[in-house]
This record gives structure tokens, sequence and C-alpha cells, in this order.
């Protein structure tokens, strides 16, 4: 048995060591395969062979972002490439009155980030958490190089890029050719077919499970809240959409 005395301390003192050793590399090795986990989960990559995927898993950094945290603001160096796993993000612009407009609201296994690609070194839009997210960020030259290597991933990212140049022109156009009102319908039309889940493979019943308010749909529709809260309630009372803050259930999309 052993005395009490410096002897003991001593013991203690290296017991606890070795005991926080192996708790730190155990942490270590689960969120390294935390991470390989939410990488090997993400659809855009799937095409990537197991070595791609390992050495993208050494390339990447894993960060929990809380709700509302910015992840870049406009004017920020534009050198990384985003993948979001978990959560909700927000990309946006400020007028220069302070009017904040909504480009997209991205959801788990969406690329942001992306124009740094095509050579943006500067940021121009505000990147944000809108509930508690996992994203991770890997470098432009190592993305670069992994788009090298893998002409089909090079495919999907350069057919990513077109299409939200694609929807960018859709929006300019919905501003020049529809009335405020339409803006809107198509607004959840369009929500309803990228983020909308079936209802029993009945194609006129959607639900996006997505938390929006009429501030959120007006600036993401370039409208006026009221404008939203009554075309939501003609909507509602036509019984082709139930709406709340926390889902939109499409109801009859072909009326949209």
């Amino acid at each position: 048995m052993l005395k009490k005395g410096s002897g003991d301390s001593e013991v203690v003192f290296w017991m606890l060591f070795a005991i926080k050793t192996v708790i730190l590399s155990q942490l270590k090795k689960n969120m390294a395969q935390t991470k390989l986990w939410h990488l090997e989960n993400f659809s855009m990559l799937s095409i990537l062979s197991k070595a791609e995927m390992k050495a993208l898993d050494a390339m990447a950094v894993m960060r929990n972002m809380p709700k509302n945290q910015v992840i870049y603001f406009p004017e920020d160096t534009s050198n990384t490439v985003f993948l979001l796993k978990a959560g909700k993000v927000k990309i946006s612009k400020m007028s220069e009155s302070g009017k904040e407009m909504i480009l997209a609201l991205l959801g788990p296994g969406e690329i942001f980030g992306e124009l740094s690609i095509t050579g943006q070194t500067k940021r121009e839009e505000i990147a944000e958490a809108t509930e508690d997210a996992v994203i991770c960020s890997v470098s432009i030259s190592d993305f670069q190089q992994m788009m090298e290597m893998n002409p089909k991933f090079n495919l999907q990212v350069t057919k990513l890029i077109g299409f939200r140049l694609k929807k960018i022109q859709s929006r300019l156009e919905n501003l020049i050719f529809k009335t405020a009102d339409q803006r809107v319908r198509f607004f959840i039309k369009e929500l309803a077919e990228e983020h909308g889940r079936e209802i029993l493979n009945n194609p006129e019943e959607r639900v996006v499970k997505m938390r929006l308010t009429h501030d959120d749909i007006a600036k993401l529709s370039a409208t006026s809240r009221q404008t939203v809260t009554t075309v939501l309630n003609d909507l509602e009372k036509h019984g082709t959409i139930s709406y709340d803050r926390n889902r939109i259930f499409v109801r009859q999309f072909s009326q949209l």
C-alpha cells in the first residue's frame, strides 16, 4: 500500500496525465472519423475514389458554426470553398441604404463560396449560418487540385457554377417581367421543386421543411413583407398551400 506523501502525488499526477493523453487521442480520432463521415455522405463528392476522399479529408477543416455566425463578409479574401453538411446558410447582399437582399438559402449537401474557383479574389456577399451548422472548408488551391485530378468532379463543379449563374439570371428576369405577386408564387414553386419532399409519391403535394419568415420570403423574392402576407393568405384561402414558420406544405403544386 502506498503511503501518503510526495510519492503518492507523483503517482496520481502520472495516472491523470496518462488518462488525459488517452482521452485526447480518442477525441482526435473520433473528430477525424466524423469529418470523413461527413465528406463521404456529401452527394457531390460521391464520385471521388477512396484515395481522393482521404486526400480531401486531409485538406478539409471541419467547423461547427452557431446560429447567426457570419462565415465571411464582403471584401474578405476569397480563397476557400465551403461544403455545408448540416444546418442552413444564408447568402445575401446589402444595398448602400442598408437593405438586405437574400440571394440564396442553402441546405445540407451544398457548396458555397465557389466563385473563388473562377478567379474571384474578394467576397461580394455575406454568408451567415441561420441555424447551427457544420461546414468543411477547403483552400482554393487544394480544391482546384482535386478538380484537376478528377475530370468528372471538375464537370460537377462546373455544372454547379453554371446552375447558380442561371438562377441569378432567372431572378433578374423575374424582376423585370413578373409582378410582385407572381414573384412570391414563383419563389414558393421554385423552393418546392428544389427543397420539397413529395408526399406518398403525389407530385401535387410537397413539404418544404425550412424556417422562413414573411420577411425572409420578401427578401428572397424582392418584394415587400406586406405583399408576401397578402399572397400567402390568398394561397392558403384557396387551399394551395399551408404555411407556418417551420415549413411550407404545398397542396396543389400545379396551381402555383
